[in-house]
C-alpha cells in the first residue's frame, strides 16, 4: 500500500488535509492545512504540542487559552521565510485570518513549553548541498534552531526547478545500524517559476524505498500532495524544471530528546564528499524574511 495521498484525498469538512497518528498508523507525527477564508480553525490540544505556520495567510489571529497574538504571514511559501508560533501542550487554539492556508504541525508530547512567537527574520535559513542538489533548508523549530518544546521537529525546504533535495539517500527508521528514529510527513507545494505559491500545473517526483528491497516506490508528486515515510531511505525529491519544489517536514520519535539524525544511503553518501569542491547553485536562498531573494 503506497503512502502517497493526492491533493483533496486527505481532506475534511474543516480542512485541506489532515494527518494524525492513527490514520498514519504511527505514534507522534500529525498534520492539519486549514483554508483560512472558511472560518477560524479551533482546536485542542489534547495530548499534543503544536507548531502554527503561515503558508499563503498573512494577518493572523491567534487565540491561546483567551490570549491573543498576530502572526505577520506570508503570501505563499516562494514568496518568503514566514514568522511563526509554538503552541504548548494541552492549549485551546483558534486561528483566524482574511483568507490563505496555514499549516498546524503536531506531535504527541508528554512535557508542557511556554507558547512562544519567532519572527521571520529570526528563522535561520541555510543554503544545504552543492551543485543541482542545492537547496535551502527554513529550520523552524529544529533541535539546533529551537529548543523550547518536547517532541516535534519543524522545518521547510525549497528547491529550485531542475535540482534535487532529500539527496543522498537518508533514513530515521531504527532498524539495523541506524539509531534515530522518526515519523516524517511531507507536505508539498509545487510552483511554477516565480509564482508565490503551489500552482495545480506543478509537480515533481518522489522516491522511498526500505532498506530489505521490499518496497521501492517513485512518484509523480502534484501540488498538495502528503508523502508518509513510516521506514525506509527518501529521496531524492525531484523538481522539475520551471517547477520549483516546496516541502513541510513534520518529525517526530520516541527518542528522551529531539534529533533530526539520519543514516545515508552507504552506496550514494560519497556524494557529500563532491560538494566540497562544487559550486552552490546560485539561485539559492530562494527566499528570505523579506520576499524572495535579488539576483
Amino acid at each position: 500500500m503506497s503512502n502517497h495521498y493526492r491533493t483533496g484525498t486527505l481532506a475534511t469538512p474543516d480542512t485541506l488535509a489532515t494527518v494524525t497518528p492513527e490514520h498514519a498508523g504511527w505514534t507522534y507525527s500529525g498534520l492539519e492545512v486549514f483554508d483560512l477564508a472558511a472560518g477560524p480553525a479551533t482546536r485542542v490540544l489534547d495530548g499534543i504540542e503544536g507548531v502554527v505556520l503561515p503558508l499563503s495567510a498573512r494577518d493572523l489571529r491567534i487565540s491561546v487559552d483567551g490570549e491573543d497574538h498576530t502572526l505577520r504571514g506570508r503570501g505563499g511559501v516562494f514568496e518568503a521565510v514566514s514568522d511563526w508560533m509554538y503552541l504548548p501542550l494541552g492549549s485551546t487554539v483558534e486561528i483566524t485570518a482574511a483568507h490563505g492556508e496555514v499549516a498546524l504541525c503536531t506531535a504527541k508530547a508528554t512535557q508542557r513549553f511556554p507558547l512562544c512567537v519567532t519572527a521571520a527574520q529570526d528563522v535561520p535559513v541555510e543554503v544545504r548541498g552543492g551543485g543541482r542538489a542545492t537547496r535551502q533548508v527554513t529550520n523552524i523549530a529544529t533541535p539546533g534552531s529551537f529548543s523550547g518544546a518536547d517532541r516535534i521537529n519543524v522545518c521547510e525546504v525549497l528547491t529550485p526547478g531542475g535540482n534535487v533535495s532529500s539527496w543522498p539517500p537518508h533514513r530515521h527508521d531504527g532498524i539495523g545500524d541506524c539509531e534515530p528514529v522518526n515519523e516524517e510527513i511531507y507536505y508539498f507545494r509545487m510552483g511554477r517559476l516565480d509564482g508565490p505559491h503551489g500552482h495545480p500545473h506543478g509537480q515533481g517526483l518522489f522516491r522511498v524505498y526500505t532498506v530489505d528491497g521490499s518496497s521501492d516506490e517513485t512518484v509523480t508528486v502534484l501540488d498538495g500532495d502528503v508523502y508518509l515515510v513510516p521506514v525506509g531511505y527518501h529521496g531524492p525529491s525531484t523538481a522539475q524544471p520551471e517547477y520549483p519544489m516546496y516541502f513541510l517536514n513534520v518529525l517526530a520519535g520516541p527518542g528522551a530528546e529531539r534529533t533530526m539524525a539520519f543514516c545515508d544511503d552507504p552506496d550514494h553518501h560519497w556524494i557529500r564528499e563532491t560538494w566540497e569542491e562544487g559550486s552552490l547553485d546560485p539561485r539559492l536562498p530562494m527566499t528570505s524574511a523579506t520576499g524572495p531573494v535579488a539576483r
